[in-house]
């Protein structure tokens, strides 16, 4: 098939920073276009527009149209016209694009079009307990209603969408993926004993406020324990603080923030080898669709101590392959931690329980497979 992914991040080093969703769509890309399939990457946002193909890969990098009151819609059309000649010229059967602001509110293209929850603004504002901006919830709803087909990436975030939206459309869970072959333990990394690691980037909905609070209580216990952090710091939104590694540190005991070690932004290449060196890996947050970070950690056959929420029993399996603990539950957090820490057969454990999940559900091959399925299940509907 020839499918083509939009987006407003990618990681690459053309395109500017990206999170999770731009990681979701790399990981698919490859997977699709080892499968002989013909992939295509519209990123718009970008600083000039440009074509370029690398790995089989067609990228299409779009410039924002700016005009006061207009500029998404303008935008939008300037997507749709690219979009209907690449259709025209054989190019693109079938689109994939994000949930998040509703990017397709306004767009008809001339193919059937697939949208995969990975968390809409709407959806976030709710799991973070804020108010939502009327018109981001308006697009969001709109691109939901007009699409071909919807996808989600856990059933957790399909259901809380469908009742955010009053929607009585059903959804396809299909996961993200990995790498599982780039993402494996490296052996020749010594593990760094007492060692505890979080990425991913330092905002309150991934329970960043919540960690300093958990690491006090380890240390009072294992003055030996290290924290390492590695991710973008960001702003505040409730607080208005622009920098949550600054409200962080005022959260941390004196004696315990000397153990601490904020690495800042880290290259995606170079993250498996903290993960590598790492005892333990842990993931607070409040608010995820499906965290590709965890997933990563678990390729890895790393012990991890990670949220309970929603989304969470997805992924890991309490007391099999981790242990989950909500993140206000300070102290029961910590013990978790420390009995991974002091404990290297039930880590051992942990982790090849972990590596196994992910090769079954979570690999770029299984995935890649169940999305190619379902994307000419849709096109062949639309077409009928």
């Amino acid at each position: 098939m020839k499918i083509a992914f939009l987006t407003s991040e990618f990681p690459h080093p053309k395109t500017g920073s990206s999170g999770g969703i731009g990681t979701s769509i790399l990981n698919l890309s490859k997977g699709l276009s080892e499968a002989g399939h013909e992939v295509s990457i519209l990123i718009y946002g970008q600083k000039e527009d440009e074509f370029f193909i690398e790995n089989n890969i067609s990228f299409y990098r779009i410039k924002n149209k700016k005009l006061k009151g207009f500029s998404r819609f303008l935008t939008q059309k300037k997507i749709q016209k690219l979009l209907n000649r690449l259709v025209k010229e054989n190019k693109i059967e079938i689109l994939e694009a994000p949930d998040w602001t509703g990017i397709m509110s306004n767009m008809h293209p001339k193919c059937p079009v697939v949208i995969r929850l990975n968390g809409s603004d709407t959806y976030f504002c709710h799991l973070d307990n804020r108010p939502v901006k009327f018109l981001n919830k308006h697009h969001e709803k709109k691109g939901l209603l007009n699409a071909d087909a919807l996808l989600s990436v856990s059933q957790y975030t399909a259901d809380v969408t469908k009742e955010l939206f009053s929607l009585y459309r059903n959804f396809t869970v299909i996961p993200n993926s990995i790498d599982i072959e780039k993402f494996s333990l490296e052996d020749t990394i010594e593990i760094q004993e007492n060692t505890i690691l979080y990425f991913g980037t330092l905002i309150r909905k991934k329970g960043l406020l919540e960690l300093p609070l958990i690491f006090n209580e380890i240390y009072k216990k294992n003055s030996k324990a290290k924290l390492i952090l590695i991710g973008r710091d960001s702003a505040d939104i409730i607080s208005g603080n622009a920098s949550t590694w600054d409200m962080m540190q005022s959260l941390f005991d004196k004696e315990a923030l000397q153990n601490v070690n904020y690495l800042g932004s880290v290259p995606y290449d170079k993250i498996k080898e903290y993960i590598s060196s790492a005892t333990v890996c842990i993931f607070p947050t409040f608010a995820e669709a499906l965290p590709v970070s965890w997933i990563e950690a678990m390729a890895m056959k790393k012990a991890i101590v990670a949220s309970n929420i929603g989304w969470a029993t997805e992924v890991i399996e309490d007391n099999v392959n981790g242990f989950l603990v909500h993140p206000k539950n300070h102290n029961l957090f910590a013990d978790r931690i420390l009995e991974l820490l002091d404990n290297q057969n039930l880590r051992n454990q942990f982790g090849v329980e972990a590596r196994k999940t992910v090769e079954q559900k979570f690999s770029i091959e299984v995935v890649a497979k169940q999305s190619a399925e379902f994307y000419q299940k849709i096109s062949k509907e639309k077409n009928q």
